[in-house]
């Protein structure tokens, strides 16, 4: 692996590492803790306590914008020393992201001539990091508006996407997904992939939902949240769909049995995997309790299906290229 590849990488591991941070801060409730931005409380470094907040450093606009009845009283009544560290955490795990991509980005114009698809790969990586640290600054301002916080995991979902491509694109000898005799499962992988983003969208939707049943209905035991979901359409449509996914996962073990390549094996495996493990935390979801943790994984193991999924893809789609283990 190169070092452009090995950069690459790092920038794919951290923004995994983010997503599972990001979900930390839904499932807490944080996404507010830090109800300024690029300021936490007006200060550079959080505060623990309310006494620590100077209030003279706070522009009230910002806070107007959200919240025209704002005042000092109801801020501090708002503030949760855990919330605020638990989002200052997510703000400072998304400072490696935008390093490793914009070090994807410089060692790219290596490639400029000679392989300019991985420099424009890495030239969309980076502005895909820039235009979702300038969306979750609007989904703070905006006070956690549900469309602006699905489009905040869908670009992170793609900016997931287009690390795969240029690691996988910037390899001398890149990776061949194949079967015996020469057959291609291209086509059953684009659609159990087509599938998994659809569910994940619906996924991102039901988020908000649990989102909101945090914020408005604290009284309410998390074993009694499924009672309210399933009132909502989108909810029993992700529920439902989700055993298409299990079926379509398991028409692809099925025919990819006799896969060459190592990196390949352990994909096909860890697919299949991940589909049973996504299945068995929706169960506990559904009929247990909407469990904390439980929703951490859940969205966690999402970003590394699309990645499993993408790499398969891009293997299975070149009949050109040798295969490697």
């Amino acid at each position: 692996m190169t070092f452009f590849q090995k950069t690459a990488l790092a920038a794919l591991l951290a923004t995994v590492l983010l997503i599972f941070v990001g979900a930390i801060v839904r499932v807490s409730g944080s996404g507010l803790g830090c109800p300024d931005w690029p300021r936490c409380w007006g200060a550079l470094w959080p505060p623990s306590s309310i006494e620590e907040v100077d209030f003279d450093k706070i522009d009230f606009e910002k806070f107007r914008r959200k919240d025209g009845d704002i005042t000092i009283e109801k801020l501090k009544a708002e503030f949760n020393p855990v919330h605020v560290w638990v989002e200052y955490i997510n703000r400072l795990t998304s400072f490696p992201v935008g390093l490793f991509s914009l070090g994807t980005l410089l060692l790219g114009f290596g490639f400029r001539k000679r392989r300019p698809a991985v420099f424009l790969g890495s030239v969309l990586a980076f502005l895909l990091v820039i235009t979702n640290a300038a969306l979750g600054a609007m989904v703070v301002r905006s006070g956690l508006k549900p469309g602006i916080i699905t489009l905040h995991m869908a670009l992170a979902m793609f900016l997931l996407c287009v690390l795969v491509f240029v690691i996988h694109r910037a390899a001398e000898v890149r990776p061949r997904v194949s079967l015996p005799g020469g057959r291609s499962i291209w086509w059953i992988v684009l659609i159990l992939f087509t599938l998994s983003v659809a569910e994940g969208v619906m996924g991102s939707q039901v988020r908000e939902l649990t989102d909101r049943l945090a914020l408005e209905n604290k009284d309410i035991p998390r074993a009694q949240w499924h009672e309210t979901l399933e009132k909502s359409t989108i909810y029993l449509a992700h529920r439902s769909f989700s055993w298409v996914i299990v079926i379509a996962a398991l028409f692809f073990f099925w025919c990819s049995r006799g896969i060459s390549g190592l990196i390949a094996v352990h994909c096909r495996w860890a697919i299949f995997s991940i589909v049973l493990a996504q299945m068995g935390l929706g169960i506990l979801m559904s009929h247990v309790s909407v469990n904390p943790v439980v929703q951490v994984l859940h969205i966690g193991l999402s970003a590394l299906l699309v990645i499993a999924l993408f790499w398969m893809l891009l293997g299975a789609g070149r009949k050109d290229i040798r295969e490697i283990g």
